[in-house]
């Protein structure tokens, strides 16, 4: 046939929706089917009639699908409500050859025996299903309920015994023990337990021993069996056959905790104590939290302040082993480590714990990863020679001499703090080779001080110059060793000595500090007295630096020399250094020297002398100049201060310049004021 063309293609004017369609459905009922009619049976042929007709139904049903289990089940149980006892126990026993796995068969099936009063079949039917499903629970919890609320408590017990074999899951063995408990059977429930824990090819015996149920909290239960029974003997013995059991591999906290806590209700605390101890020491730390937590509560409110130190000392020691262990060279840690159990520990815990620290030493020779390092060894060197005996003192200082790698750096502190142990022993000569043994491997300039300084303290005076000699060979450059020798030797009475050595120090060609160097070789001869020679030095000086307060403290050392020439001679070198300073860049250096040399006029000075410093003093002006970025862009204007000396010949232009832009700047702000206010200017002008 041809297919129907659709000659209007435009859309409805009125569009339904599906949700319509369904609402629509909803409100008229269309799916709501009339109840069937209510049937009346009035007689016996109808009742068999209606029988014969539901019988059929539910065949045809079966015949349908077998596998249904829904469909028997319907069945039977309109059997069994038209008391058709038997015909029931035959649709069961039809649906358990299609599918005896099935459990709820089964349990509609015992039900219904038991709810019509037939014991026997009930039982055989129970017998039946846990023989063919013995891993179902359910059969067995329900049997055993059966035969226990019948009063049969030995069948019920017997079902357990069947049941126990199969070594079923812990609830079943609670529910044994408990149903022997409710009839006072306190041994036959300690023997269970037993079997619980601990099943053997023959239950009354356990020298062949299987797992069933080894867990730690079965042995607990086991024990709390026992002590609520106040069988207190047999409780300890069970924790301590469960300790026993376990070993130290398999250790938890749970089973000490508990066992500790049995301890402490029959006020045994020194046990509790032990036992605490021993779970601590071998259970892993970070398996130990929850023992460490019930340890401490013990301890405070049975243990005396020593325990509870003790036990916050083990928690806190248990913190610095993790942070060790996750860090082996966090020396910081180290630290804290190794101060806690110097206060809690006997030394050969303590010593233990050094030696594993210093074991940790640094990946890299650079002296920066050794510095806290370093301080491991000292603590310990300390720590041998307070607590312990001078032998492993010198040990622990001579092995750390040894480790440090002295070709790339050293540690001065070890070594002097070896030769200071070893004086301390009154083993100077030790003391010496250590010292000279460091200054021969690793020349430092402390150590050199360190020595040096022993040798003064020991007055050998001798072996100080042979040291200050080495010392200067080795570092030229260092001012204060030359200052220090030249002292050693003023004080003891050799000057000229000390002058050479003061001469051979300005000679040398670089100095770290040579301004301190002249003042102190200066500071010498003015304390000798010797004027002539300071005058000298002072010359010599300027020879090498104009510096400012070179110039002043050759002025001042004029003021103070104690004759009657010294203000001209003061005032002749300010005169000096006025001259000499004004090619000079730094114009505040001048103008430093001009307010001393002012100061000085001041107080010694006459009218005429303080008129003159006063025209020798510059003039403080404001300037602006140009900045510059250091890619060489322009990064603005600045403004900075400038002094301008009278006496500069080359500024007297650009002095002129600026005095008549003033004038110019105070007529120019007068004629604006007489603009604004002429009536003001012609009252001054009458006034």
């Amino acid at each position: 046939p041809l297919a129907l063309q659709v000659k209007n293609k435009a859309p409805a004017e009125v569009q339904i929706t599906a949700e319509q369609l369904l609402r629509e459905a909803k409100e008229r009922e269309l799916e709501l089917l009339p109840p069937p009619p209510q049937q009346k049976i009035t007689d016996v042929e109808e009742l068999n009639d209606y029988k014969l007709r539901k019988r059929k139904t539910f065949e045809d049903n079966i015949r349908k699908n077998r596998t249904v289990i829904s469909n028997w089940i319907k069945y039977a149980q309109w059997e069994e409500s038209l008391k058709e006892i038997q015909r029931a126990r035959s649709i069961y026993e039809r649906a358990l050859d299609v599918d005896y796995r099935n459990v709820t068969l089964w349990l509609k099936y015992a039900e219904m025996e038991m709810k019509n009063r037939q014991v026997n079949h009930a039982r055989n039917i129970w017998d039946r299903a846990i023989t063919t499903l013995p891993r179902v629970n359910q059969f067995w919890y329900k049997y055993t309920y059966m035969e226990e609320m019948l009063g049969n408590v030995a069948g019920s017990r017997q079902v357990f015994e069947r049941w126990m074999e199969w070594q079923p899951e812990e609830q079943a063995w609670h529910s044994y023990i408990n149903f022997e408990l409710r009839y006072k059977e306190v041994d036959r429930a300690r023997t269970i337990y037993e079997r619980y824990i601990l099943s053997g090819r023959c239950f009354f015996n356990i020298t062949l021993l299987v797992m069933v149920h080894p867990d730690i909290k079965n042995w607990i239960k086991y024990a709390r069996f026992e002590e609520k029974h106040s069988y207190f003997a047999h409780a300890r013995k069970v924790y301590e056959r469960a300790v026993e059991f376990f070993g130290e591999e398999h250790m938890d906290e749970h089973l000490y905790v508990a066992f500790a806590k049995f301890e402490e209700n029959q006020k045994e605390f020194e046990r509790v104590r032990v036992i605490y101890k021993y779970a601590l020491d071998r259970i892993p730390k970070q398996d130990a939290q929850n023992l460490f937590k019930n340890y401490t509560i013990f301890e405070k409110k049975f243990g005396d302040r020593r325990g509870i130190e003790d036990i916050i000392v083990s928690k806190r020691r248990f913190q610095y082993e993790e942070e060790v262990k996750a860090n082996p060279h966090n020396y910081d840690a180290w630290f804290d480590y190794l101060r806690l159990v110097e206060s809690d520990a006997d030394a050969e815990a303590v010593r233990e714990v050094y030696e594993r620290a210093i074991a940790n030493v640094p990946p890299v020779q650079e002296k920066r990863h050794w510095k806290r390092y370093i301080y491991l060894w000292i603590n310990y060197a300390l720590y041998e020679e307070l607590e312990a005996k001078a032998k492993r003192t010198r040990q622990v200082y001579q092995a750390c001499v040894e480790l440090i790698p002295h070709k790339k750096f050293t540690f001065a502190k070890m070594w002097l703090l070896y030769a200071q142990f070893e004086i301390r022993q009154k083993n100077l000569p030790l003391a010496r080779r250590a010292l000279g043994t460091s200054i021969g491997k690793c020349p430092k300039t402390k150590l050199f001080k360190g020595y040096i300084e022993l040798e003064l303290q020991l007055r050998e005076f001798d072996r100080c110059r042979k040291l200050y000699e080495k010392f200067l060979e080795f570092a030229p450059e260092n001012c204060t060793s030359w200052i220090k020798f030249a002292e050693l030797e003023t004080i003891l009475g050799d000057i000229d000595r000390a002058r050479a050595i003061y001469e051979l120090a300005i000679g040398q060609p670089r100095l770290d500090m040579p301004e301190v160097l002249w003042k102190s070789y200066i500071d010498f001869e003015i304390e000798q007295e010797e004027y002539e020679k300071t005058r000298n030095l002072y010359r010599r000086l300027l020879q090498r630096t104009q510096h400012v307060k070179v110039w002043i403290s050759f002025a001042q050392f004029e003021l103070s020399a104690g004759r009657e020439q010294n203000l001209s001679r003061c005032r002749q070198i300010y005169e000096e250094a006025n001259k000499g300073m004004r090619n000079c860049e730094e114009k505040e250096e001048r103008v430093m020297l001009l307010e001393s040399w002012r100061s000085f006029e001041e107080e010694f000075g006459t009218d005429t002398t303080k008129e003159r410093i006063d025209k020798l003093m510059p003039e403080k002006i404001k300037k602006r100049r140009k900045l510059q970025a250091e890619d060489g862009s322009d990064a603005g204007w600045e403004e900075y201060y400038d002094y301008i000396f009278p006496e500069d010949t080359a500024n007297q232009p650009n002095l002129k310049l600026l005095a008549m832009a003033k004038l110019w700047k105070k007529q120019q702000q007068e004629s604006e004021a007489a603009e604004v206010d002429p009536d003001k200017d012609i009252d001054e002008s009458q006034s």
